[in-house]
């Protein structure tokens, strides 16, 4: 009735109270005054009190983008019927807010997985708290386990009497997404400067036309670090010039060998942010082909954002013409980077910190290991070396 229902507790004070009242009958009045007159003024107080309460609007706040493994605090405030008016009667309710897979409620430090009504670990999972609605907003702690574009809500409110006695709920229908991107690994300078053609940029007559200022990257000149602004940063922070900007796109194709693997997809979606946003850092567009979807991303926090939705949304599949592509991904079990002077997997490309270009065989037949690339202002990798730890030590 109302959409109000007694809880348990409820249903025990009811029962009591049908006892008592045949007990008065049969007994006397006693019983009547002190157990049953209670407990009926509880039951008709709490049903009053849940029957005047109104569905309240739901806001939302703290669910913003980011990448897999970070955590964010979401809070759910609750309004009236105008967004930013408060509710005429505060009630003290349980939230639960509804998260799609990719999603996990945290509680404090453990993992709650909150489900279903099924109770089924598969199930969507909510997250649980309870508050006053009306007086203080709910918060939950969510982890981002997946990539992609996830949603959150509705909302579920059970509200209850001041007594417990009964329970109504809402459902608020509102819903809210948030895009995971995929984990991000470093790309080695050697590898994008000859994709981007920024071999020799240290020795360019154009030195003077200085155009912006970037994170430092190994091989880069001492003599290019911006002292005031590495010290407010407290990082290496160097400057560029025209000649280092004006650089040509560079085109990036990704795809999986299989139409239907989703693991491979991910390991896809993380080589394409990778590359594309370490050469975007350098200053270099990048125009991505996935299956399914193009991105034409240039250097600047519009394109860096273009560029991780993308990846967020890749799924497996095929991509036409990925022969044509200065840089062609194909993801199995690794990413496998194919570009017209190297071919090696992702994996040994993100931790590797030598060329293999370089690499050669000694007179007696054996493998020989490759030596480092030369950085760009022609010094020796000690002299590079050094020359990081100064200033390093100088931001210190």
């Amino acid at each position: 009735m109302f959409g109000v229902s007694l809880t348990r507790r409820g249903r025990l004070v009811a029962g009591v109270c049908v006892v008592a009242s045949v007990a008065a009958v049969t007994a006397g009045g006693r019983s009547l005054n002190a157990v049953v007159v209670p407990g009926l003024v509880a039951l008709v107080a709490g049903f009053v009190q849940l029957r005047g309460i109104d569905p309240p609007g739901v806001r939302r706040a703290g669910l913003t983008d980011g990448f897999v493994g970070e955590e964010r605090t979401v809070t759910i405030e609750f309004t009236g019927d105008s967004p930013g008016t408060d509710l005429d009667r505060p009630f003290l309710a349980s939230v639960r807010d509804r998260l799609t897979d990719g999603l996990v409620a945290l509680d404090g430090d453990s993992e709650t997985r909150l489900v279903g009504e099924d109770g089924s670990a598969g199930a969507t999972r909510r997250a649980k708290t309870l508050t006053t609605v009306g007086e203080s907003p709910a918060r939950y702690h969510v982890r981002y386990d997946e990539r992609g574009v996830h949603r959150v809500g509705p909302t579920r409110l059970e509200a209850t009497d001041v007594f417990g006695l009964y329970c109504r709920q809402f459902h608020l229908a509102r819903r809210d997404t948030v895009t995971v991107y995929p984990p991000v690994h470093s790309v080695p300078v050697w590898f994008r400067r000859r994709l981007s053609g920024g071999e020799g940029l240290d020795a360019s007559r154009q030195r003077e036309a200085f155009d912006r200022l970037r994170e430092y990257a190994r091989g880069d000149a001492l003599r290019d670090v911006h002292w005031p602004t590495t010290a407010k940063r407290n990082e290496l922070v160097v400057k560029a010039f025209a000649a280092e900007s004006d650089r040509q796109r560079v085109s990036i194709a990704g795809e999986t060998r299989l139409a239907a693997d989703d693991d491979a997809a991910d390991a896809l979606a993380s080589a394409v942010a990778s590359l594309g946003l370490a050469l975007l850092r350098d200053g270099v567009g990048v125009d991505v082909t996935l299956p399914g979807d193009n991105v034409t991303a240039d250097p600047g926090p519009r394109g860096r954002r273009a560029l991780l939705e993308a990846a967020a949304r890749a799924g497996p599949g095929t991509v036409e013409d990925a022969d044509a592509a200065a840089v062609r991904l194909v993801a199995t079990d690794d990413v496998q980077v194919q570009t017209p002077g190297h071919a090696l997997s992702f994996s040994e490309l993100a931790d590797a910190t030598l060329d293999p270009e370089t690499a050669a065989r000694s007179n007696d037949g054996r493998p020989r290991q490759a030596a480092r690339h030369p950085p760009a202002d022609g010094s020796t990798g000690r002299g590079s070396r050094s020359s990081a730890t100064d200033g390093r030590r100088a931001t210190r």
